[in-house]
């Protein structure tokens, strides 16, 4: 099994259970994470703050994997999400995600997804 999809099966399994610690066991020591804001995470303790902000944003989500690519120490995973937000908003949205490899670990993340899935629409 690649580091890629230990990362998949240890996401889906942090969703279910809203518990990342298995998910972050895959991070280097060293390791960054970003999403679509400025802000980057570092570290095992910057890892287990970027999951458990990730999961607190929804009542319930669960990430379906539709393409994925491992080689050369780049992983590249294509995804669908649902799930329900916090206020009971149902949400769909899709994205990709990257991760650098590192000795087996996650080195590097990021992810990049449809962000207007998060805005409501004005009222017409």
């Amino acid at each position: 099994m690649t580091t890629t999809e230990e990362f998949m099966s240890a996401l889906q399994n942090a969703e279910s259970s809203k518990d990342p610690s298995g998910l972050v066991a895959l991070h280097a020591g060293d390791v960054t994470l970003s999403n679509l804001t400025s802000k980057v995470w570092e570290g095992t303790d910057g890892a287990q703050a970027f999951w458990e902000t990730y999961l607190s944003d929804f009542e319930t989500i669960h990430s379906e994997f539709t393409h994925h690519h491992e080689s050369d120490g780049l992983g590249v995973m294509e995804w669908n999400a649902t799930g329900k937000l916090k206020n009971g908003d149902d949400i769909e949205y899709r994205g990709v995600s990257i991760i650098e490899t590192k000795d087996g670990k996650v080195g590097a993340f990021r992810t990049y997804y449809d962000s207007a899935a998060f805005v409501k629409p004005a009222q017409q």
